[in-house]
């Protein structure tokens, strides 16, 4: 058992690491030795978990998931608002998150898994735009798919600008302006008056 949790203790400190390293250099200019360096582990422990540095890249791309978790929201839109605002204040500060959005986004050597980022928030959005839909709360003749690649292709674009201005400072304020824009145009008139685009108070 204590073997089992050295292991697990190491193949976290690689990966947060490695996040470390990936979201300050990119895929490309990233080493294992400079991974090591700030984990303390010999390369043998580090291949034991990951066999090279794109196994590594690719446990983080999976990574993305876990950010994820669908707000438990009865309003499905509410939620989908609630999603990405809680995934703009996770990337502020989750360097295993960030490393994870920039292996997504940067044009690099790394072949991403079939399952990418980008389809793994699109199974979210859309599944939640779906349930909005059978609620009544999506006017009619959206086209949902257009609608969720939309909401996933302007967050990245969003938060690759509000890196760029602030270090992603103003990612949750450049969200909530954006979902201002949209939700007239996804939104059934009686649902913009219960909609909220800030995130929820703290309990």
């Amino acid at each position: 058992m204590a073997q089992q949790e050295r292991g697990t203790r190491s193949r976290a400190a690689i990966l947060a690491a490695a996040a470390q390293v990936f979201d300050e250099r990119g895929y490309d200019a990233a080493s294992t030795t400079e991974i090591l360096a700030r984990t303390g582990l010999t390369r043998g422990a580090l291949y034991h978990h990951f066999p090279s540095k794109e196994a590594i890249a690719i446990a983080l791309v999976e990574a993305h998931s876990e950010a994820l978790a669908v707000p438990d929201q009865p309003v499905k839109l509410q939620a989908v608002i609630d999603l990405t605002l809680a995934f703009a204040h996770r990337l502020q500060d989750d360097p295993v998150l960030r490393a994870s959005v920039r292996l997504a986004v940067e044009q690099t050597s790394f072949s991403r898994p079939p399952q990418t980022s980008y389809d793994q928030s699109n199974t979210a959005v859309l599944g939640l735009l779906q349930q909005a839909e059978e609620q009544g709360e999506i006017l009619p003749g959206v086209d949902l798919q257009q609608a969720a690649s939309t909401i996933i292709g302007s967050f990245t674009g969003l938060q690759v600008m509000s890196q760029v201005y602030s270090g992603r400072a103003d990612l949750p304020e450049r969200v909530s302006v954006f979902w201002q824009f949209l939700l007239p145009g996804l939104a059934t008139p009686g649902m913009l008056g219960r909609l909220r685009t800030t995130p929820p108070p703290a309990r």
